[in-house]
């Protein structure tokens, strides 16, 4: 498994580095052909195994698609995005392996986006045999292709250039009324956790992986969420990091849903976080887009959404699970509540 990843590594580098079209469709197919015949010589079911194949050829129409289109379009774009654009297309080598990834796992699989090791292991050993296995795969195939459509593709190549995972891109955002309004609610002892189905390509796409509907987590100071925050892209207004959020932003497809959960709380632990949020506001932050994959925050105030949620709670004392804050999920602040600490507050139907 260590060679596999480095000779997926250079790959990687050699495409970054040197590659064109043709050497990126020879990639991409190289890749489809290594991963489909170590699936068809690996043990499993004959179903899984054509299903894999039909999903490795999904992707691998999607990759040589985006590529044309997006990483080396006919038109002239900014120089500027050239390696942006490279680098996209260096990422969508991973794609196959994250289908098999998807589909192999068990039913009842709790991870957030797959490590490296991870995305390149094949296991059958969690299937369930049967119509239910078939079907499960069925209803993957159609999700994956309406979350890896072209449009949601192109809405982040288009995107990526706003991010930066290595320095502070945002600062100030949250403005001096903001935090008025923080400041009036430290009456209420509670802080409030809200898990999000919103909808955005970067959320259907997540979504896949995590077999979640619900892939974004904030924080609000009222139960009637006026101060809601969290790390985004800020909606191509600001920049993406810390910054303040609506209910438009979450209603962005026709099911789009919130949940909402209490967390009791003091009043000083609560001022905990606003002065730290007050903090980050001041220093700047980034929304840590590397740290989906690689779990790891290069600076401190680089981290995407329920890693920022989850990092307030521990600086307040109110963290009511452990886990490294790089790979919790939007879903782990819910269901990791074994102690029973959340209070529901409401479901919210957008639409």
């Amino acid at each position: 498994m260590a060679v596999m990843n480095i000779i997926l590594i250079l790959l990687m580098v050699g495409l970054f580095v040197f590659g064109n079209f043709p050497l990126f469709i020879l990639a991409y197919i190289v890749v489809f052909v290594v991963i489909a015949v170590r699936t068809m010589i690996t043990q499993g079911l004959k179903r899984i195994k054509f299903i894999l194949l039909i999903a490795f050829l999904a992707t691998l129409s999607i990759q040589i698609v985006a590529c044309a289109f997006i990483v080396f379009p006919n038109s002239d774009p900014p120089e500027a995005w050239h390696y942006v654009r490279k680098a996209f297309g260096v990422l969508l080598l991973l794609l196959p392996m994250l289908v098999s990834r998807y589909i192999s796992v068990g039913k009842y699989a709790s991870f957030y986006l797959p490590s490296l090791q991870d995305a390149v292991t094949i296991s059958f050993a969690e299937l369930n045999s049967g119509r239910d296995a078939v079907m499960r795969g069925v209803d993957m195939l159609h999700h994956a292709g309406k979350s890896w459509s072209i449009e949601n593709l192109t809405s982040m190549a288009v995107d990526l250039p706003r991010f930066d995972s290595f320095r502070y891109t945002n600062n100030g955002t949250l403005t001096t009324e903001y935090f008025e309004l923080v400041n009036s609610t430290m009456d209420d002892l509670g802080i409030y956790i809200i898990i999000s189905n919103t909808g955005s390509p970067a959320s259907e796409i997540i979504s896949v992986f995590t077999k979640n509907q619900f892939n974004h987590a904030s924080l609000s100071f009222d139960r009637d969420l006026k101060t809601t925050i969290s790390y985004n892209g800020g909606e191509r207004v600001y920049p993406p990091g810390l910054n303040a959020e609506m209910i438009e932003y979450f209603n962005q497809k026709s099911d789009s849903a919130i949940l909402v959960y209490r967390l009791p709380c003091s009043a000083a632990q609560k001022r905990l976080i606003a002065e730290k949020v007050s903090e980050i506001n001041r220093e700047g932050s980034a929304y840590n887009i590397l740290g989906l994959v690689h779990k790891h925050s290069f600076k401190p105030n680089i981290m995407f959404c329920s890693q920022f949620v989850y990092r307030m709670l521990q600086y307040a004392d109110l963290a009511y699970f452990t886990k490294n804050d790089g790979r919790v999920a939007p879903t782990d602040l819910i269901e990791q509540d074994y102690k029973k600490k959340l209070e529901f507050i409401r479901e919210i139907r957008l639409n």
